[in-house]
């Protein structure tokens, strides 16, 4: 068999996971500050030149869809819905085909700034899922967490979300000490009466260089220990590689209020479970959001590379996934790039 017709394994690492949930970032740009994110000066944007065009984007997903088995993308940031081009990208990585001959799945991480706007666009285009990040109901702390006065454009984003028919909305928190603790019942109830899914987020070391304190971070135990002085919390099975922990929430007369979810992915990483590989801005693979090491496909792919020979040096990176992310030990080191630069 000749390269061209040789069938390309999935990405398969050297720990035997299988990477079919992509999640590829389209800016590292951002219209908030968040203070686990980025520093209040923002940081220097990556130049144009070197971000993927939205062919090349499409390309690149059509070499992980179309090759690699993956089969659900999401499309994060900074901030996506800052991409120009977004509703285009969503149309045409829906026209591609996983190995079972369905489209992938498309989600959309956001902080909702904005989504009311282009929301319907982006469900015509073939949107399947969105999240919005949503630190604090109070008006004072979430712009203290945010650094920015942007919540009712927040809630009215989650609004258009309900109201497009898309299922589930969901709600991500990161809960931080002497911050938002406060906001976690609030938040709960806010989610339950909507009918969101909420999910708490221990916070990560992504943030600015040496601002991330482990004595700051809210555990997903002490979370969930505040939602049960509330709430009747029942664990739900079935989880697989999703990275959130849900609990059915029930009511005093036990039916059914809806569903909470954590996720701890410092106190109980759930590395050996992970079937997500990542694509950054400025196409670069990552194999984990705490990578110290990023493979190029911007380069080749403009210098004329085939998409077998841009499947290989993708196969080629994920076999050197690592086993976990190594927080708390000895030897782990903070990734370079924060989060808006790597994507969610």
């Amino acid at each position: 068999m000749t390269l061209a017709t040789q069938p390309m394994p999935g990405l398969v690492d050297a720990y035997g996971r299988v990477a079919e949930d992509l999640r590829v970032s389209l800016t590292d740009r951002c219209n908030l500050r968040c203070s686990y994110c980025m520093p209040a000066d923002g940081l220097a944007w990556l130049p144009g030149r070197t971000i993927l065009s939205d062919a090349e984007v499409v390309r690149l997903v059509g070499v992980a869809v179309g090759r690699l088995g993956v089969r659900k993308l999401r499309l994060t940031g900074g901030e996506p819905l800052l991409r120009p081009g977004l509703a285009g990208i969503i149309r045409s990585v829906r026209e591609l085909r996983t190995r079972d001959a369905e489209p992938p799945e498309v989600a959309l991480t956001t902080n909702g700034i904005g989504l009311d706007r282009q929301l319907e666009g982006l469900v015509a285009a073939g949107l399947g899922r969105v999240n919005v990040s949503l630190d604090s109901l109070d008006p004072a702390r979430y712009a203290r967490l945010a650094r920015r006065d942007r919540l009712p454009e927040v809630l009215r984003g989650l609004e258009a979300a309900a109201a497009s028919g898309l299922r589930p909305v969901k709600v991500n928190t990161v809960v931080m000490r002497d911050a938002n603790e406060q906001d976690v019942v609030p938040l709960a109830e806010f989610c339950l009466e909507r009918g969101y899914e909420l999910r708490f987020i221990e916070q990560m070391p992504l943030g600015p260089r040496h601002g991330w304190d482990r004595t700051a971070m809210v555990s997903a135990a002490e979370v969930l220990g505040r939602l049960q002085e509330h709430y009747r919390l029942v664990p739900l099975p079935g989880r697989g590689a999703a990275p959130s922990e849900d609990w059915q929430v029930l009511g005093d007369d036990g039916a059914v209020r809806g569903r909470i979810g954590v996720i701890a992915s410092v106190t109980r990483p759930f590395c050996r479970a992970c079937d997500r590989t990542r694509l950054t801005a400025d196409g670069q693979v990552r194999t984990c959001l705490f990578s110290q090491t990023e493979t190029d496909l911007r380069t080749p792919l403009r210098e004329g590379a085939s998409d077998e020979e841009l499947a290989e040096l993708w196969l080629g990176a994920h076999r050197g996934k690592g086993p976990g992310h190594g927080i708390g030990t000895a030897g782990f080191r903070q990734p370079e790039r924060t989060m808006s630069s790597i994507g969610g």
